[in-house]
């Protein structure tokens, strides 16, 4: 049941309004405040889903209580409630955050349009923040040891900035990691990151992937599509395992990086976009330059920044914390409670050969957890955990 706040100083104007909401199918909770201290006060203690606020009021006017909501809960949509000379008002109240307004005497359907519709964004609001500190967890790196110390040392440097960053290193040692960090360390984060993975996209339609075609440009475009880039306008594109990417898209990328423009595939029509390229790559792009299958100038253009992420091998001292993280992590997927490993069991754990990296080691911990006894000990390593 959503709770609703009304704040109006006339009686009467509170009396219809509750009256309207509360016949809505008894689906709100309406609460009332006869001034604006006093509904400032209700909104700090309890949790609303929607406030209703006169602008004209004693003690505070509802142009402050907008205000301060909008410090202490910027999440609660405020309606204000206009009079006739309040009009002006109001609409300057939307450019402070208000949601909308509706003036005196209220309108039956305008009122529940008004109401569905801000409930509908305060829920899309509260998603969207559960979905990104989901997101910021699901993406946090591990690890105190020097290589990955210094790697966050870069990070922190280098996401404020446009920069482009190359990122290396060999398959499961974290790349995408580290391009998340880059991307919600920056002032893009609240834009879009888009992933393309380079190598699961085949050579003929990785072009209209990335850049989008026009219908009729080859079999099977059936209309106008946008692309990966036009999508992470604003925001950041990342570019992962580069190396396998065709010499003609090689060519476009690099169009893309010096004019900040794109064109679909079937079209001369060039679109402007503004976005931070971060790409990874598992490969030697200096011998594939070389072998002449990867552009020399695009890999100058890409490599303004190099972060090479180690192997699991190269930082063995963090394989400790990583068990930690990944049994409460899996707990809570299997709703279990968190499994603890011996000392003895970790050491053994630190003198496998990880040749899988990370993604290995991940495996192996949720097979130790499923398998092994309360404690995981030494012994569930060499039955369970044998390479």
């Amino acid at each position: 049941m959503s709770k609703i706040l009304i704040i109006e100083d006339e009686a009467a104007i509170r009396r219809v309004l509750n009256k309207i909401l509360s016949e809505e199918n008894d689906v709100y909770n309406v609460e009332e405040a006869e001034d604006g201290l006093q509904g400032l006060e209700m909104i700090m203690n309890n949790d609303y889903d929607l406030v209703f606020c006169d602008i004209k009021m004693p003690k505070m006017d509802g142009v402050e209580v907008l205000e301060k909501v909008k410090k202490i809960k910027p999440e609660i949509p405020m309606v204000m409630i206009s009079g006739h000379g309040d009009l002006e008002t109001a609409v300057n109240t939307m450019r402070l955050g208000a949601f909308d307004y509706i003036s005196k005497p209220p309108d039956l359907n305008r009122l529940l349009n008004t109401v569905r519709n801000a409930l509908d964004r305060k829920e899309l609001v509260v998603e969207n923040k559960r979905l990104k500190k989901k997101v910021s967890k699901s993406y946090q790196m591990i690890g105190e040891s020097a290589a990955i110390t210094h790697i966050k040392e870069i990070i922190e440097k280098v996401a404020p900035t446009d920069a482009r960053v190359l990122i290396t290193g060999s398959n499961g040692t974290g790349k995408e990691l580290v391009a998340h960090w880059l991307h919600e360390k920056s002032d893009r984060c609240k834009a879009p990151m888009i992933e393309v993975n380079c190598a699961a996209i085949p050579s003929e339609l990785i072009e209209s992937e990335l850049f989008g075609h026009v219908k009729g440009s080859f079999t099977g475009a059936n209309k106008d599509r946008a692309g990966k880039f036009e999508a992470a306008n604003g925001g950041t594109i990342f570019l992962d395992e580069i190396g396998d990417m065709s010499l003609s898209a090689q060519a476009k990328v690099l169009r893309a990086l010096q004019e900040s423009k794109i064109s679909r595939v079937g079209s001369d029509k060039d679109i402007k976009v503004n976005v931070r390229v971060v790409a990874a790559t598992n490969k030697e792009l200096k011998k594939e330059i070389a072998a002449g299958r990867f552009r020399e100038d695009l890999y100058h253009r890409l490599a303004v920044i190099l972060i090479k992420v180690p192997s699991l091998n190269d930082r063995r001292e963090d394989i400790a914390l990583l068990v930690d993280f990944f049994s409460q992590k899996i707990a809570e997927e299997q709703g279990g409670a968190k499994k603890t490993f011996s000392n003895d069991a970790i050491q053994l754990l630190q003198e496998y050969d990880w040749t899988g990296n990370i993604r290995e080691l991940r495996n192996v911990v949720e097979r130790l957890i499923i398998l092994g006894e309360k404690e995981v000990s030494k012994n569930d390593v060499h039955l369970f955990a044998s390479k």
